[in-house]
């Protein structure tokens, strides 16, 4: 089934998945690299950014996707968990979950954070730009080009957007 945001999360993972095939070409001391203003090292980062996601799972699949400790996943691992989200995500979306409904995630040290699942739908899609944006800073640090990522390049590659030249 379609949804509204079907092609939103396509996005997110797809982007992911290129961004991590681009940095499996590094080397451990460019997976070391960070940037100022950054989360930290590219590999740190996209530690992050799957493990956050995941969590994201976690709590709007009610535990049914679990969480995992990304502090030790090296990029084959990273890339496998995000090509696992594509389907967890068709599925939350797919369940056409009510926008108000508060869900609460409750973390080992005792805190909570209540919030819509609306806004951790939109939560999960921001967290996974701006720290793909923040790799690709890392990468054109090293003078590399980051990959070709945003939605117009998803469009195109999923061969669902067609560019035409002007008319002479």
């Amino acid at each position: 089934m379609r949804t509204l945001l079907t092609d939103a999360f396509a996005h997110h993972v797809w982007a992911t998945i290129q961004l991590i095939d681009t940095c499996r070409t590094l080397t451990p001391e460019q997976l070391a690299t960070g940037v100022p203003g950054t989360y930290g090292s590219i590999l740190e980062t996209l530690r992050h950014l799957v493990g956050a996601d995941r969590s994201y799972l976690f709590v709007l699949t009610d535990g049914r996707v679990t969480d995992i400790d990304e502090d030790s996943l090296d990029l084959e691992q990273l890339r496998a968990a995000m090509e696992a989200h594509g389907p967890a995500w068709s599925a939350v979306l797919d369940a056409d979950p009510d926008p108000d409904t508060v869900l609460v995630r409750r973390r080992h040290d005792g805190s909570e954070t209540h919030a819509p699942v609306g806004i951790r739908l939109a939560q999960a899609l921001h967290h996974g730009t701006d720290h793909r944006s923040q790799v690709c800073t890392a990468l054109t640090a090293l003078g590399m080009e980051p990959p070709a990522i945003d939605a117009w390049d998803f469009a195109l590659a999923d061969g669902r957007l067609v560019e035409t030249d002007p008319a002479t």
